[in-house]
């Protein structure tokens, strides 16, 4: 079915177009039929049916009253209407005609333009026919890639792949395994290596998996995918944060889009940016210097509250009305180091002067992990990794892929290319010898994620703990950079409260920042997260007092005040809650905000305005 569209360029073979509006306002609209007429097509807008289907509703079950010399453009369908028909035709017999359309593929006349330019490629009637009813035939390049994602899944690469044996009972994590944490899952091994295939299984339409294919790229993992479709839910430009024109530079792989009136700051879709930049990274062009933030948001302390950005539907929108109103500082760490990372950060830091710490980390994964270097295919084209996971490839499914490529004597089939790099995308593999790859172990993961050698090791803590942590860890370069402007307001140091502290990523980067902390009051559950970080920082010497907490329901009011008090309240709040029911790979209890674990975002909150009100309470006094 056609889109609404009122940008759409008209596609008919006569040059007199008339909107509907005009056409009411002639002479010919003052006849009672044309009345009765009027009434029946808003009735049926208002039930929600699209302008198309009516129209052809009406000519199909009614008695034609009226010819019209003119051809009539109903708003922006490409729909020519000769015969109106009159009142007799019943709206019941209308509505019943109208979700006939909506499960038949005959197109209308109007598309057969459209039908013979894609036969002429060689591609299959009905699946054009289809692609024309889900995407409109204006859309012609959404069409033709629905198309060839649609030949690719029948393609006899693709077949030679799938009559391969892969299976093996002890190869991938059970599903429960692959949810044990709280980061993004990478749920790709649960299906198939065709992308658009996989996610339909997964339950998405076939026009979602396309799009985000088309948006994405199919190189792009399948939970990556997933997410995106998830988050196509509240795909929406947001533009309350302005570019100065003197300083705006066009980026030239970004798809102009319409913008549209926004609703009120308290249902405000959000929009995830492509690419995931936020205000701007080191590495990008595009920077926004000056945004508008709420006044409440503007009142001390700062605050920085950090979450997946492929949350549920309508989850960033609550985070941010609960954060005063502040819009989401979306970055992808792949733009400033050599893996995947989105995350959305909601801050009232200021914005301008960030800078890099130094050295800068390693872009691609030859530069990080350059000890796989000599063993890298020139047909492995990978620069980046995906998101770091808590979960790794099992032995089986390393030694399946060494196996497979020893067979080969020479280059190896496109099917087992294909096979190798699917796999070493899913699972973060890298080369560690000829036809050997590898997970990458927690120190590779330490580096990559901005963390001192060794800060996870040690400490009675276990390797499958250590990469637990690790997973659901900031990323301290990207927070870093966000943290930079502090230097200069804090000259003398700073007093911290850090909630849901994990391994210490907020205050890593502040010591990589040479920001003073005066006081940290840490609150982490994990007793293995809190050896990490009381290690890190005697191993650092840090000079300023650090305090523990277990629970974030210990800080009640009294006690928040008290240490306020005792140290002269917090310059900043900083935190990211559990993930566990926002992430994209968790199918079984993907609750969003409301779900057990995910909801103690909510004490971030309960914190945080505690904070603020003390603070007010302590300069007025």
């Amino acid at each position: 079915m056609v889109q609404n569209d009122d940008s759409a360029e008209w596609n008919t073979d006569d040059d007199l177009y008339f909107e509907i509006d005009n056409f009411q306002s002639s002479p010919k609209s003052s006849s009672p039929l044309v009345t009765s007429l009027d009434h029946m097509f808003a009735t049926l807008v208002d039930m929600g049916f699209s302008d198309d289907m009516i129209a052809r509703a009406i000519q199909e079950n009614g008695e034609p009253f009226l010819y019209v010399n003119e051809y009539i453009c109903l708003f922006s369908f490409n729909v020519i209407v000769n015969d109106f028909a009159g009142p007799n035709a019943e709206t019941s017999a209308i509505i019943d005609t109208i979700s006939k359309y909506s499960m038949n593929c005959e197109p209308s006349s109007s598309k057969s333009k459209t039908i013979d330019h894609f036969l002429a490629m060689g591609f299959d009637e009905e699946k054009i026919i289809k692609a024309i009813h889900k995407l409109g035939e204006e859309n012609m390049e959404e069409i033709a890639n629905a198309l060839l994602s649609s030949e690719a899944d029948t393609s006899p690469m693709m077949k030679e792949e799938d009559n391969m044996d892969w299976s093996d009972s002890d190869d991938e994590m059970k599903y429960s395994d692959l949810l044990s944490s709280d980061d993004e899952k990478d749920q790709d091994s649960l299906y198939s290596c065709n992308p658009l295939s996989s996610l339909v299984k997964m339950g998405f339409s076939e026009l979602e998996a396309s799009l985000a294919i088309e948006r994405c790229g199919d190189s792009v993992s399948i939970a990556d995918l997933a997410d995106f479709i998830c988050a196509a839910h509240i795909a929406r430009e947001f533009d309350e944060f302005h570019i100065d024109p003197e300083e705006q530079k066009p980026r030239q792989d970004i798809k102009k889009r319409r913008k549209e009136p926004r609703p009120s700051a308290n249902n405000q879709p959000l929009h995830l940016p492509n690419p995931m930049i936020g205000f701007g990274v080191p590495n990008e062009a595009v920077f926004i210097t000056h945004r508008s933030l709420p006044a409440l948001a503007r009142a001390p302390p700062y605050f920085y509250y950090e979450n997946v950005a492929c949350a549920p539907t309508g989850v960033w929108e609550t985070i941010s009305s609960h954060l005063y109103d502040v819009l989401p500082d979306f970055v992808d760490s792949k733009f400033i180091c050599a893996a995947a990372r989105k995350r959305g950060y909601v801050h009232n830091l200021p914005i301008s002067n960030r800078y890099q710490i130094q050295p800068a980390p390693k872009l691609t994964i030859q530069e990080a992990l350059s000890h796989t270097r000599k063993w890298w295919p020139a047909w492995d084209t990978r620069t980046k990794l995906n998101c770091i996971l808590t979960v790794h490839a099992s032995a089986q499914t390393t030694k399946r892929i060494r196996l497979e490529l020893e067979a080969h004597t020479g280059e190896p089939s496109e099917a087992t290319k294909r096979y190798v790099i699917e796999q070493c995308r899913r699972w973060n593999l890298v080369w560690v010898g000829k036809n050997k790859v590898a997970p990458l172990d927690a120190d590779e993961i330490e580096s990559l994620l901005g963390f001192p050698k060794y800060h996870t090791r040690g400490g009675g803590i276990s390797n499958t703990d250590r990469l637990k942590s690790l997973g659901n860890s900031f990323q301290v370069d990207t927070v870093a950079y966000h943290l930079s402007v502090l230097k200069p307001l804090f000259p003398d140091g700073i007093s911290v409260l850090s909630l849901f502290t994990g391994i210490g990523g907020g205050e890593v980067a502040l010591h990589h920042l040479k920001i003073p902390m005066k006081t940290v009051v840490s609150v982490e559950i994990s007793e293995g997260n809190r050896n990490i970080l009381r290690d890190f920082w005697d191993q650092t010497n840090q000079r300023g007092e650090f305090i523990e907490f277990e629970d974030v329901q210990d800080l009640t009011r009294d006690k928040i005040v008290e240490l306020m008090k005792r140290f002269g309240g917090f310059d900043l709040v900083i935190g990211g809650s559990p993930c566990n029911n926002l992430a994209g790979g968790n199918r079984v209890s993907r609750s969003g905000l409301e779900g057990e674990q995910s909801s103690l975002f909510f004490e971030f909150c309960r914190i945080l305005e505690v904070v603020r009100e003390t603070t007010m309470e302590m300069r007025r006094s």
